[in-house]
């Protein structure tokens, strides 16, 4: 076992990971994200892409149901367009304004009702998305065979864009649709990981 000094000198040399979110926005706040969430490592586990659309394998196909769950787990959340690629995931996730209960008015909620009735925050929602496929992906290699991970399936942390306003979204919606087509391009991806 390492000394309490020597691994504290050590944990100085690790690098910082820069904080991607903005300090003073409220994540709950009513809105469209644009989100991306990346596979450790950025190796392929979902698919392939070919003839510039995407064959989702079993993998693939899990992510999508789990995504199209996000709306029923959380009652404030809309998804729109998504797009499932080899390594990683872009989607659009809308923010609704939660109708219902003020826990001022009734304070014997618990934090959970709270959340139901107050709406989820961005985190909240991607964090369980994350939770849930991880699950499942271990489910798959156990019973299934799939191509197992390293530790995670994920990579820390994911991408997010405050949608601004309509142009913004019928770009991103676009990038979205037109991501498979792209993928020879992008930069996380190389002919040995498919």
């Amino acid at each position: 076992m390492l000394p309490l000094l020597t691994i504290m000198a050590q944990s100085h040399r690790l690098p910082r990971r820069k904080i991607i979110r903005l300090a003073a926005h409220d994540y709950r706040t009513p809105g469209a994200y644009f989100v991306t969430v990346c596979v450790q490592h950025h190796l392929c586990r979902f698919g392939k892409v070919k003839q510039e659309r995407m064959h989702c394998n079993a993998g693939g196909e899990m992510i999508a149901a789990w995504w199209h769950r996000l709306s029923n787990k959380f009652p404030t959340v809309e998804t729109d367009a998504f797009v499932i690629m080899p390594n990683h995931l872009h989607g659009m996730i809308i923010l609704h304004d939660p109708v219902g209960v003020d826990p001022r008015v009734h304070p014997t909620l618990t934090p959970k009702e709270v959340d139901a009735h107050m709406g989820a925050s961005l985190p909240v929602v991607m964090q369980w998305f994350k939770t849930m496929t991880t699950n499942a992906y271990i489910k798959g290699v156990q019973q299934h065979g799939w191509t197992p991970f390293c530790r995670k399936l994920w990579q820390r942390s994911y991408y997010e864009h405050i949608v601004r306003d309509q142009r913004d979204f019928d770009r991103i919606r676009e990038y979205i649709h037109q991501n498979p087509a792209q993928w020879y391009f992008d930069r996380a991806h190389t002919a040995k990981r498919d």
